[in-house]
């Protein structure tokens, strides 16, 4: 098959993943261009995809890349994300969820607060469903620092919710 065959079929695949993973990852709405920029990163690197890892979470590693980029140029602040479970659903899209309740929204102001490392281990596995190993593939960390990252990252988001419930 050739290079932008392939390239269709993941953009099929997994393009409404990845603008949902920017959305909450950049905290704005406005993601398609970061999307598009994913996958022409996608064919301009197409050579360097080897198979060892899953298109998947090769295209995630790229979306994860073209958004650090993106806030580095416009040095924006970034909007944090979702308290793992209670914010996850099926039913809701990241333009709902950023419009919920107060109780989410002092959610993600608790957010706000973590280091990056720990947004991303929490956006990835708690709320795109990534398993430990690909979360570390997307990350280019260890499986063991992703377990330990996410099991500090939730410790450290109750903690903060916890103070501010409290005041």
């Amino acid at each position: 098959m050739e290079r932008n065959e392939q390239i269709q079929n993941w953009y099929r695949e997994y393009a409404d993943g990845i603008y949902q993973y920017l959305i909450y990852y950049t905290g704005n709405k406005d993601v398609e261009d970061l999307v598009q920029e994913v996958f022409i990163r996608a064919i301009q690197s197409f050579h360097t995809f080897r198979g060892i890892s899953s298109p998947k979470t090769w295209l995630y590693s790229i979306a994860r890349h073209a958004a650090m980029d993106r806030a580095r140029k416009k040095r924006y602040k970034w909007l944090q994300l979702e308290f793992l479970h209670s914010m996850k659903s099926s039913e809701k899209t990241p333009e709902e969820i950023l419009h919920a309740s107060e109780e989410i929204k002092d959610l993600y102001d608790s957010l706000k607060k973590l280091k990056a490392s720990y947004r991303e281990v929490l956006i990835l596995r708690g709320i795109k469903d990534f398993t430990v190993s690909e979360t570390a593939e997307i990350l280019n960390w260890s499986e063991p620092k992703v377990s330990l990252t996410c099991y500090r990252a939730i410790h450290a988001l109750k903690e903060i919710h916890q103070y501010k419930e409290r005041r």
